[in-house]
């Protein structure tokens, strides 16, 4: 039994040292100008969720969902992560897809994680992303009224959508619950 137990922790070490060789020996590209392997983004998005909980403080919200907070959450995320992530008024990104991996379109896509994570998220970065922490240049408050925009995006009040499609000339997306179902006569 002993044997075994030293050959499967000699053969881990063998894999684990021989990837780290593979990397630093210049054999694993690096280039930002094509998609990720599979492999890589299953791995790199499972290593991010996994540090985001344990790290990320699950926190409330302490803002509440106004109509004004969303508005201000719009603002905020025009001015600051459209340019990355795709705007309001659902034009892509002009640089979402030059980062390695691409920025996620959010307006397109809207994020289906808790408030929480979305804020910790903004406030700290994703490091070798390209998303940079907001906590040196973002008030607290203004972090929180853009996690709040994004994880109420497919359901804000019909004011707050009615203020998206003025200022910005799209609807804004609809989640599931608010598409009407065919009906059959």
């Amino acid at each position: 039994m002993g044997k075994f137990v030293l050959g499967v922790v000699v053969t881990i070490l063998v894999l684990i040292l021989g990837g780290l060789g593979l990397a630093m020996l210049g054999f694993i590209p690096t280039n930002a100008n094509v998609a990720p392997a599979r492999i890589e983004r299953r791995i790199a998005m499972a290593a991010v969720d996994a540090s985001m909980e344990r790290h990320a403080p699950h926190i409330t919200n302490p803002l509440p969902p106004t109509d004004q907070n969303f508005e201000d959450g719009m603002k905020l995320y025009t001015m600051n992560c459209a340019v990355c992530h795709g705007g309001l008024d659902r034009k892509p990104a002009s640089l979402g897809n030059s980062f390695y991996p691409p920025a996620p379109n959010l307006v397109s896509d809207p994020p289906d994680d808790p408030e929480w994570h979305l804020f910790y998220t903004i406030r700290t970065g994703v490091r070798y992303t390209g998303m940079p922490a907001w906590d040196k240049t973002l008030t607290e408050q203004d972090i929180w009224k853009i996690a709040s925009l994004l994880s109420h995006m497919e359901k804000l009040p019909p004011a707050v959508q009615s203020y998206w499609k003025t200022n910005f000339g799209a609807a804004a997306p609809a989640g599931e619950d608010s598409k009407e179902e065919p009906k059959h006569d």
